[in-house]
């Protein structure tokens, strides 16, 4: 992603970011995300655990895969500002840079979005819930990526 630039002597992002990765990545959380959409309309639950009717429910997808996928990128470039090579165990930044990004790209595009869903009524133990499960899904994945020969790392 970085055509091979430096900034201030250390690599931008790294060789471990490409635009394919990127784009792969934003694609397949919207591919799960439109699944679940389609899965609470059958269920008739979009307003309990959806994305919200249409066509908020599309710029909420797009919104949230697109910010995971800034979040890795500038998770990567903190990385290297801090002098960590690619594949370098970095807790807590390897797991919610891509909440952090998800989170800000939404509150730009469809801030009353988040906030029903996350900050209103009982929203904070969605909130809650959420930031348990994303480091556990970020495990499994990139155990499952390991075990694929995909990944370098396990984590």
């Amino acid at each position: 992603m970085d055509f091979g630039r430096s900034w201030r002597g250390k690599r931008i992002l790294g060789d471990g970011k490409t635009w394919r990765g990127f784009f792969g990545g934003a694609l397949s959380g919207a591919v799960v995300g439109f699944l679940q959409i389609g899965l609470a309309e059958l269920l008739g639950t979009h307003g309990s655990w959806g994305f919200g009717p249409l066509p908020m429910s599309v710029a909420a997808v797009f919104s949230l895969s697109f910010g995971s996928m800034l979040g890795d990128s500038v998770g990567s470039f903190l990385k290297r500002r801090i002098g960590k090579e690619r594949g370098a165990k970095t807790p807590i930044l390897d797991q919610y840079n891509f909440v952090a990004g998800a989170f800000a790209l939404i509150l730009i595009v469809d801030s009353e979005w988040f906030l029903e869903r996350f900050a209103e009524g009982n929203g904070w133990m969605a909130l809650v819930a959420f930031l348990i499960l994303v480091p556990l899904i970020h495990r499994g994945v990139n155990i499952i990526g390991y075990k694929m020969g995909k990944k370098h790392v396990p984590w």
